[in-house]
């Protein structure tokens, strides 16, 4: 099989968890580090699927790899293999596909329920699963493209995932692991800080203190949503 490729925005944003289902299952990997100035492909027929992690940056600002990301999703897309995103990744994903990315009435940063929407493509993502504790670090939000159907939301942020065929666009983190809390807790300090007054921002601590008895249940969404997206990889 080919590659999958996961594109890395910022160094403490790495596939975590994500990285961990693939290697159990001997699904081989690429990880092209956007923060290292690694080059952006030009072709997805050398991969499998495409999959873009979070990183603090806006899909808005003027970066030189974001025209570059934008067009290879289109690529992909229409060779119809796989993508999927998680939070900026999604974003990337919405903007490349017709969608909006605006800021997000409040900022939302730590554990936070998470609502399956009531259809059929979301119960094939999610299972029987229909609410759970996800991961949050974001003040932006996406709009769906046209054609995708909705899958999830929270209370502060109405669109938390949506799927459109074999693609998926989370807002909300899945990959998340115990390590990954504790470096964007101390990297995000200020930021935090700075967002102590939304009604939905916990303090890095109040995370970390979570961390024991909410990790395997987002875990155990995570390795759902992956195996249903695993499965239309393109084999070659």
């Amino acid at each position: 099989m080919k590659p999958i490729a996961i594109f890395r925005h910022s160094p403490t944003e790495g596939p975590g968890y994500f990285a961990e289902f693939l290697d159990e299952r001997g699904i081989p990997w690429q990880l092209i580090r956007i923060d290292a100035n690694d080059a952006v492909p030009s072709d997805a027929s050398k991969f499998s699927g495409l999959v873009f992690m979070g990183g603090p940056m806006s899909v808005n600002d003027d970066l030189p790899w974001i025209p570059p990301v934008l067009a290879l999703t289109r690529d992909s897309v229409a060779r119809d293999i796989p993508v999927l995103g998680h939070c900026l990744g999604g974003q990337l994903i919405s903007k490349a596909l017709g969608g909006v990315v605006t800021r997000n009435p409040v900022k939302e940063i730590g554990w936070g329920k998470a609502t399956v929407s009531d259809n059929n493509t979301a119960r094939a993502w999610f299972g029987d699963t229909q609410t759970f504790e996800a991961f949050h670090w974001h003040g932006e939000t996406f709009s769906l493209p046209q054609g995708a159907t909705h899958l999830l939301s929270s209370m502060h942020c109405a669109n938390q995932a949506y799927a459109l065929g074999k693609h998926f666009a989370l807002q909300c983190h899945v990959e998340m692991t115990g390590q990954m809390i504790r470096d964007w807790s101390e990297v995000g300090a200020n930021e935090i800080a700075a967002s102590a007054s939304s009604p939905a921002v916990q303090s890095a601590s109040a995370m970390q203190a979570q961390m024991a008895d909410k990790l395997p249940q987002l875990h155990a969404v995570a390795r759902q949503l992956y195996q249903r997206w695993v499965e239309g990889l393109v084999a070659g």
